[in-house]
């Protein structure tokens, strides 16, 4: 859509973009979501890795926005991010596989939790609500379907009547949301 070298069309939608506004934000992931898409899904050959990592990627330039460079052209820094966050999700999986393999018995031994632990898990999980009912109710649902009723992006857009594009911005935001209320509370 946006594929001039110097950037004269998206300099506007970025500046807004860069004030926090919703439709300028939307705009600019609409405008490359299938390109990152596409990018990450050739990198890790998983949908759904590459729909994670396409939402992390955006969500990492609506939140660095402010150190783009425009003398540079937006699709080359958005790739870069997106190639950031593939290399952190492939360190992720690489970790994983060590931890599986070296702490299996760790893992059988958790499964036997004291009363004490499961208390202090409930706890925690009585927390969580608490936090995400003080969320607005578009992020309550959103995060709800996604995590708790672990539907997929395409269930969750058909559920709450939204496009896909949309339901996975909404996503993108309502994680970033409550993470913030969860560090505000040091959980």
């Amino acid at each position: 859509m946006y594929q001039s070298t110097n950037n004269k069309e998206l300099l506007p939608i970025i500046s807004s973009a860069k004030d926090k506004n919703p439709k300028a934000q939307t705009k600019l992931i609409n405008t490359f979501w299938t390109d990152v898409f596409s990018y990450t899904l050739d990198k890790v050959k998983d949908k759904s890795a590459a729909d994670e990592i396409t939402v992390q990627t955006f969500s990492k330039t609506l939140s660095k926005l402010h150190l783009y460079d425009n003398k540079f052209p937006f699709k080359v820094w958005i790739f870069a991010i997106a190639k950031n966050t593939i290399i952190d999700h492939w360190r992720k999986k690489k970790n994983s596989i060590h931890w599986q393999e070296t702490d299996l018995e760790n893992t059988k031994n958790q499964q036997v939790k004291s009363p004490e632990d499961l208390l202090i898990l409930e706890e925690e999980r009585k927390r969580i609500l608490r936090i995400l009912d003080s969320m607005e109710t578009k992020y309550q649902k959103i995060i709800w379907l996604k995590f708790f009723e672990e539907m997929s992006i395409k269930e969750i857009s058909q559920a709450l009547n939204l496009s896909i594009s949309n339901t996975k911005i909404r996503l993108m935001r309502a994680k970033k949301k409550l993470a913030e209320l969860l560090k505000e509370k040091n959980l």
